[in-house]
């Protein structure tokens, strides 16, 4: 299906799902599409079927709690980040609801949490101010790197550079194989007084980023250049609730939280839906 603005709006909500009792604070597709998970603040994870329309199965992690939930390349394995008694990330067989893994390192909160595209490597930033490196195989931290502010990461789609935000005013880009070496670009950007950078994403072409707030915007940025593309505001977020932003497919569209809004002309593109746990049908 080509995406194209008709197409969007003429999306509507086929089904609401309402199994949780706190806020949804992270949910991720399966690598075949077929299977989504949600983590809770009531301390839940819950498995829906995509193809059938309905929840699958509903574990819980009452002792650690539950954030940041990633699925892994095989459909029944996933990491996710702890609310509760420490900053462990942990690596879940669902089959079985059994710990494979613990990953240990973080001394705060972890905020931001992504699978490599390509292999079993992940990364986690946290407000101890680390970026770590990770694989699925060894509980060992394969990378450690010690910024000056805030951080939020991201692999590109190709799994070969990953991006740092810091300090919500810098990002910087570096190569994988040789991160320790240090970035091989940095840009610059104006510094956000009124709100945190929470979130940054590659688009799946590689050309454009996103970086997500708790305030009221969110910007899109050239990936290549460092220059600011286009700046999605105008959002009531006096709370601080950290805004959610992703990419359609084809890098053509920005979904952000209560809005779907085009790369290309924001103007006419604005229309209201609901994201957590809502499945999307065309009428």
């Amino acid at each position: 299906m080509k995406l194209t603005d008709n197409v969007l709006r003429s999306f509507r909500v086929a089904k609401v799902f309402r199994e949780n009792t706190d806020k949804i604070n992270c949910f991720d597709f399966s690598p075949n599409g077929e299977t989504l998970i949600s983590s809770s603040d009531d301390d839940s994870i819950v498995l829906y079927d995509c193809q059938e329309g309905k929840p699958k199965r509903t574990l819980y992690s009452k002792k650690y709690g539950v954030d940041l939930i990633r699925y892994t390349h095989a459909a029944n394995t996933v990491v996710y980040s702890s609310n509760k008694i420490d900053d462990t990330i942990r690596y879940l067989s669902l089959h079985d609801n059994k710990y494979i893994r613990y990953f240990h390192g973080h001394s705060k909160r972890v905020v931001a949490l992504c699978m490599s595209p390509v292999d079993d490597t992940f990364m986690s930033s946290s407000l101890d101010k680390t970026i770590r490196l990770w694989d699925l195989r060894s509980p060992n931290c394969q990378g450690l790197m010690h910024l000056q502010g805030r951080p939020t990461c991201s692999f590109d789609p190709e799994g070969l550079i990953f991006a740092a935000g810091v300090n919500s005013e810098i990002i910087k880009l570096y190569d994988l194989r040789s991160f320790d070496k240090g970035p091989f670009a940095t840009f610059k950007m104006q510094y956000e007084r009124t709100c945190e950078w929470t979130g940054l994403k590659f688009s799946n072409d590689g050309k454009l980023m996103l970086v997500s707030t708790n305030g009221g915007m969110v910007r899109l940025i050239d990936a290549f250049k460092g220059a600011v593309l286009q700046t999605f505001g105008g959002y009531n977020n006096n709370k601080g609730i950290s805004l959610e932003a992703s990419f359609t497919p084809d890098s053509q569209f920005v979904m952000i939280d209560l809005y779907v809004s085009s790369v290309t002309d924001i103007t006419s593109s604005w229309w209201h839906h609901s994201v957590w746990l809502t499945v999307w049908d065309r009428v």
